[in-house]
């Protein structure tokens, strides 16, 4: 059986300056791997250079994205916003054309 990947959630992430280390703890903490979401194929927390994160997360489809948007995951994420990052997340909702699933 083949596990589809049709959709993704790209969220770039700007630490406040002196909350790099907070942000990393935050991200590293289970946020950026959305490994308590069962509608979630992937989920990766990256660090594009000195206080510039993402979070990166693949979804089989636009329903387990948006029950992901609306779950415990986002929560938190907004939640610590004001605290921690210089710019409100922007939430940016993408179709994958290829992607490459463990174990296939």
């Amino acid at each position: 059986e083949s596990t589809m990947v049709t959709k993704a959630l790209y969220v770039p992430l700007k630490a406040k300056p002196g909350k790099e280390a907070e942000v990393e703890e935050f991200l590293n903490g289970g946020l950026g791997r959305g490994q308590d979401d069962p509608h979630t194929n992937t989920g990766d927390a990256i660090k594009d250079s000195e206080g510039q994160y993402a979070i990166f997360d693949t979804f089989p489809d636009d329903d387990g994205r948006q029950t992901h948007l609306n779950g415990k995951v986002a929560e938190a994420l907004m939640a610590k916003a004001d605290e921690l990052f210089a710019e409100p997340p922007s939430i940016n909702q993408l179709d994958l054309l290829a992607a490459k699933v463990p174990g296939q």
